[in-house]
Order: structure tokens, then C-alpha cells, then sequence
């Protein structure tokens, strides 16, 4: 029996290489759907995690929100996006908080300095 993957927000958030802040901004702008649930139980599933990877992907490639949610509304994704969704999602990312509200996200595959440098 297997169970369907459900992430909170933090969850989806990391998966996804963006903040929370992120994650609300996209379902507002409704380039993803709502949370699944009311109150406390509501959560992400897997479908929830593709979208924000689409989104990633497009706006990666310099795409224009209008341009993203036209893309996303009708479920297409283009022959030009799918590799770029691909190399998203094989890219973990490391994320770095620079100051409150600014964040950093860098392809794990780029070495860091120490924390102590880069800070």
C-alpha cells in the first residue's frame, strides 16, 4: 500500500529551493493551486511539488510571470522547459540567508566558502 506524499510548507519550500514567502507569492499569483486541507492539516502533494518546479524552471530561463502562468494554466509545459525542469530537478540547491527577508540559493554543485568567510 503506498501513501501519497503530503509536505508542509517549510517542506515543499526546501524541495523546491525557495522560501515560504516563495511558496504563498506563487499561490497567490496562482501559479500554484492552494494547500490541500483547512486549518492545521492543510499540506502540499506531490502535483504541488512538479508546479513549483515548473514555475522554478521558467522563471530560471528568464520567462516572464504573465508569460509562466499562461503556461501553467492550461498544464502544458513547453519541449524548451522540459529540459530546464530536468536540470532543476537533479540540482540540489543550498540556501543561504543573507538578512531577513533576502535569501541566496546556490547549486550545490558551487563551492562555498567556510562559513565564517563567506559571512
Amino acid at each position: 500500500m503506498s501513501t501519497k506524499a503530503q509536505y508542509g510548507i517549510g517542506e515543499l519550500a526546501e524541495l523546491g529551493g525557495v522560501s515560504r514567502r516563495t511558496v504563498r507569492y506563487y499561490i497567490q499569483e496562482e501559479l500554484l493551486p492552494p494547500p490541500l486541507g483547512v486549518g492545521r492539516g492543510r499540506h502540499y502533494g506531490q502535483e504541488h511539488l512538479e508546479q513549483l518546479l515548473r514555475v522554478k524552471a521558467m522563471q530560471e530561463q528568464g520567462s516572464p510571470l504573465s508569460e509562466i502562468r499562461r503556461l501553467v494554466s492550461g498544464g502544458r509545459m513547453t519541449a524548451a522547459i522540459r529540459p530546464a525542469l530536468e536540470a532543476v530537478r537533479r540540482t540540489p540547491w543550498t540556501r543561504i540567508e543573507l538578512a531577513p527577508g533576502i535569501e541566496l540559493n546556490v547549486a550545490s554543485c558551487i563551492r562555498l566558502p567556510p562559513p565564517g568567510r563567506l559571512a
